[in-house]
């Protein structure tokens, strides 16, 4: 059970629907297709996504009306650019992107070092041009293609970026056990506060794509979406031990492929 309940005001959040897995492949076909209230029925019954996002926040002294609304905006990014034809659920995909709003608009409002405002949405124009450029390319834009992108110089686009004190990158839960998710930038701080090694990131993808497909499914099942092996046994009508077993070696299988 979660540790605190995210209220809303105006919001009866345990009426908020939840769609199943294959409403949402449903709805995504009918989107593609230019079905605007498919859009509409996929942001409506993600919101709870939203909100399990909210509760790693409870702490902060942000108005959670606002960090839902956020939250949202986060959760339309995701939807907008989730591709199903990759085989993972919308919420491993639109954690991070949530979760990145979030920090955004806490660091914006609540960070003691001021900066230009113009200096700051140049900052998040060269993200989202990262972002684009990674989903498009597989992998992230290099300093010297992003100046060359915006037609100005390494160092004005280094400066834009240190401005935002931290950058946006990957964060996703790696484990749940039933409690409040671990999530891997805590795991990062925990290490003496390092900053995330995108090389090492990209390093894990693309290990986990040479994968076979059910060792794939249940390191994401794992790590990424947060089951129990009893839960992907069940899914996958094998018992725990195999779940297990096929765990143990794709892990085995990632370590051979990344020394």
């Amino acid at each position: 059970m979660a540790k605190y309940k995210v209220e809303l005001t105006g919001v009866n959040t345990s009426k908020l629907e939840v769609l199943s897995n294959e409403e949402h492949l449903v709805l995504f076909e009918k989107m593609h297709q230019g079905d605007l209230s498919a859009k509409e029925k996929l942001i409506n019954g993600n919101l709870k996504l939203v909100l399990s996002v909210l509760r790693k926040f409870y702490n902060t002294k942000a108005n959670m009306d606002d960090l839902f609304q956020v939250g949202v905006i986060g959760l339309i990014k995701a939807i907008d650019n989730f591709d199903p034809s990759l085989g993972l659920r919308l919420s491993t995909y639109g954690i991070p992107l949530i979760i990145g709003e979030v920090k955004r608009f806490l660091r914006d409002n609540q960070s003691s070092v001021r900066v230009s405002r113009g200096l700051r949405e140049f900052a998040y124009q060269i993200l989202n041009y990262k972002e684009e450029f990674q989903l498009k390319n597989g992998i992230e834009p290099t300093y010297e293609e992003i100046a060359k992108h915006f037609n100005t110089t390494l160092f004005q686009i280094c400066n834009a970026l240190d401005s935002l004190k931290e950058p946006v990158s990957i964060f996703e839960p790696i484990y749940n056990d039933g409690g409040e998710p671990i999530y891997l930038e805590d795991q990062l701080a925990a290490n003496k506060e390092v900053n995330e090694d995108r090389d090492m990131l990209l390093l894990l993808k693309k290990c986990l794509l040479k994968l076979k497909e059910r060792e794939r499914k249940i390191l994401i099942d794992r790590y990424i979406v947060g089951k129990t092996q009893m839960e992907i046994a069940d899914k996958l009508n094998i018992s725990q031990a195999q779940v297990s077993r096929i765990e143990k070696n794709a892990i085995r299988s990632m370590q051979r492929m990344m020394k």
